[in-house]
């Protein structure tokens, strides 16, 4: 094995790590909005109307999370406000 294929072999392993941890990010994503209901994305983009009108933000610094605690759903609200 020269030195060419030593180098050619690490990039594979390298981008192919890389892409796994991609598809990971991926699929954990796409578990969490399976488990949400479907008027989620449109109470997002409601808060972030509301929010907008106060505090100018765009959608990153909005977090909107559901989760059940028992026989309830919690509703958890995170904004990154800027500072002033």
């Amino acid at each position: 094995m020269n030195l060419f294929d030593f180098l050619r072999e690490r990039k594979k392993t390298a981008s192919a790590s890389v892409a796994k941890e991609r598809l990971q990010i991926i699929v954990a994503t796409e578990r969490k909005q399976r488990g949400q209901p479907e008027y989620m994305p449109a109470l997002q983009r409601d808060i972030l109307e509301v929010i907008r009108k106060y505090v100018p933000i765009n959608e990153e610094q909005v977090q909107v999370e559901m989760a059940n605690q028992g026989n309830c759903s919690v509703l958890e609200l995170n904004i990154t406000l800027p500072e002033r």
